[in-house]
């Protein structure tokens, strides 16, 4: 009794608080030009992924100077990955076996922690970069994408009067960089919740209770906006 009474609390949270989509951008129409981006599920979080070239030359065309000052560095890479999370939790916990509880409670619990972003340069396609991760693709309007972009551009805190991203040095793998978020993070603001609040600027459906969890996120995708999860790729495949 008491668990269906929470699972039906938990469906009238997420019908009220679920977002819409924007029909006036997404999806975009049968033929028309679109912005690929990818959703990759690392486990405990979701990340980004984007063309960098494409990206970096729309960002300096709506002068989004803080994004292009990002990009930038990672100019020799056909891709990039953006995520976002708590500082502590995500600089101490490369992956899910090195989450503690009290690193898990402090992110969670504690109001007002600072959070960064974590930005990956990827030589390859992101299924070949993430052969174990579930990985969505979202084809998004250019006029999504341009709101999107704006969207990544705020996330990005900076240091003094000059828009110049707050460097906090190497990430955790490959060529990787930390850079200050300009939010932050709890436990009703989550990185999950992040990427969903920036597929929801670009029109896509999103339901913040379901993205509490990179799970719940992906289902949520798959449920309102009829995405699914790729297939594997194998490394002499091309990628679309």
């Amino acid at each position: 009794m008491v668990l269906l009474s929470a699972m039906v609390a938990l469906a009238i949270v997420g019908f009220v608080t679920a977002r819409p989509g924007d029909p006036a951008v997404w999806p975009p129409v049968p033929g028309g030009a679109v912005a690929e981006v990818y959703v990759v599920n690392h486990g405990y979080h979701t990340g980004l992924v984007m063309l960098q070239r494409a990206t970096d030359d729309l960002a300096q065309r709506q002068k989004n100077v803080i994004l292009h000052a990002v990009i930038r560095r990672f100019a020799t890479y056909q891709w990039i990955e953006i995520g976002w999370g708590d500082d502590a939790f995500y600089r101490s916990a490369p992956d899910a076996s090195s989450v503690t509880w009290v690193t898990a409670a402090l992110a969670l619990l504690r109001p007002g922690n600072p959070s960064v972003l974590h930005v990956v340069g990827l030589k390859n396609d992101p299924r070949l970069a993430f052969p174990n991760s579930k990985i969505i693709r979202v084809n998004l309007t250019l006029e999504g994408y341009l709101r999107l972009l704006d969207f990544l551009d705020g996330s990005f805190a900076t240091s003094g009067a000059d828009p110049i991203p707050e460097d906090l040095g190497t990430g955790l793998h490959g060529p990787s960089l930390f850079f200050r978020g300009s939010e932050s993070f709890n436990m009703f603001n989550g990185c999950n919740h992040w990427i969903a609040r920036m597929l929801s600027v670009a029109g896509v459906p999103t339901t913040p209770v379901l993205a509490t969890t990179s799970q719940g996120l992906f289902l949520d995708l798959e449920w309102r906006a009829g995405l699914h999860p790729l297939s594997p790729l194998q490394v002499g495949d091309r990628g679309s």
